[in-house]
């Protein structure tokens, strides 16, 4: 099959033939349909995050399944499904708790050989040495995907915009859902308003936020941030967001404050705008080694959170995104602003380096089951 390899760090992406396995046991094999494109996998082209090379990154996809190993139940060939960026092992010491946004193995396994969990790839190149897989290597024409991760969609959802639902919008349901805590009547803050800072301002309106203040330096996107519910906005290059939501809020600031950059800059951005007692959630991914300073009496004496929140519980959380999608409570077409084909996902990661993409960017692979 054709995929786009990745074959030294702060290369470009080359669409190759590769050698794509067979689902093992309680695996599943998808045909790509489409992969959402993400800054995690710019932070791994960049060298910013470690990963070996070569490698297939896309780790967000939509398709159809293909084929169904030993031991998977309630899905079949031909079924719409997304899949979720974290699937888990479900028999670590985390899972077995039901934290499988911690499991164990996959961070072990997926995120630091890339492998699945009998400890191998399922690509190789035509010489039989192995690629590594980023979650299950979705920019590819087919992917395996451990069972855990697979989820059959709702009727009439399409699938170039299901995509998305498995990092972007799981993301954004475990900060708000999960760590956050975001009920009927908070005030919230989302720093940096792109694909995942979107979908955090769409989730907290969903969850009955009252007020939702957006915060980044782009005009186009805090005016996209506003269709998806922020109730104010805050461009941070020619405003102090510090100044102006406590003056939104009679001085107090807000319950929860999401930094969705992944910065020093903006996580001190964040801790500043949140209320006594409240929460700050980190949801960015920064590159190795960056460090944030924080003010500790300021924390202390305010009795102030700082929480991480790192995708979500898939097979709690999956079904709860995938509800309010089918009830209407989440749109996914104004999330969905830009789409490459299967040729340019270099392109694409280029454009998201580059901040030319204002909400979420999608590659189409498949156009048919």
């Amino acid at each position: 099959m054709k995929a786009h390899v990745l074959k030294t760090t702060g290369g470009d992406l080359v669409l190759e033939d590769v050698v794509q396995a067979g689902p093992k046991e309680d695996e599943v094999l998808v045909k790509v349909a489409a992969c959402g494109v993400c800054h995690t996998d710019l932070h791994v082209i960049k060298g910013e995050v470690a990963f070996p090379n070569p490698c297939v990154l896309g780790h967000e996809i939509s398709g159809w399944v293909e084929e169904v190993g030993t031991g998977v139940e309630g899905l079949s060939a031909g079924d719409q499904v997304a899949c979720s960026f974290i699937m888990p092992c479900g028999k670590c010491r985390h899972c077995v708790r039901g934290l499988e946004d911690l499991c164990e193995e996959f961070f072990a396994r997926n995120r630091l050989k890339g492998q699945l969990y009998d400890g191998s790839s399922r690509l190789s190149d035509a010489s039989g040495e192995p690629i590594a897989m980023y979650s299950m290597a979705g920019l590819a024409e087919y992917a395996v995907v451990p069972a855990t991760g697979v989820f059959r969609l709702p009727e009439n959802i399409p699938l170039e915009q299901a995509a998305i639902l498995g990092c972007s919008v799981f993301t954004s349901y475990g900060a708000v859902h999960n760590v956050g805590e975001v009920s009927a009547g908070d005030t919230v803050a989302v720093v940096a308003v792109g694909g995942i800072g979107l979908n955090i301002v769409q989730m907290a309106a969903a969850h009955g936020a009252e007020r939702i203040i957006a915060v980044d330096i782009d005009d186009e996107k805090l005016e996209l941030a506003r269709r998806m519910g922020a109730t104010d906005t805050v461009n941070s290059k020619n405003e102090d967001p510090n100044e102006v939501i406590r003056a939104l809020t009679d001085g107090h600031g807000v319950d929860v404050a999401f930094e969705a950059f992944g910065s020093a800059a903006t996580v001190r951005t964040a801790v500043e705008l949140v209320d006594d007692g409240g929460k700050v959630v980190l949801v960015g991914i920064a590159p190795a080694g960056v460090e944030a300073q924080i003010n500790i009496a300021h924390l202390v004496r305010r009795k102030i959170q700082i929480r991480g929140s790192y995708g979500a519980r898939a097979s709690q959380d999956m079904p709860g995104v995938l509800e309010l999608v089918a009830e209407g409570r989440l749109r996914l077409d104004d999330l969905v602003t830009d789409t490459y084909s299967f040729a340019d996902a270099d392109k694409a990661y280029k454009d998201l380096d580059a901040r030319r993409i204002r909400g979420r960017a999608v590659v189409t692979v498949t156009s048919g089951a």
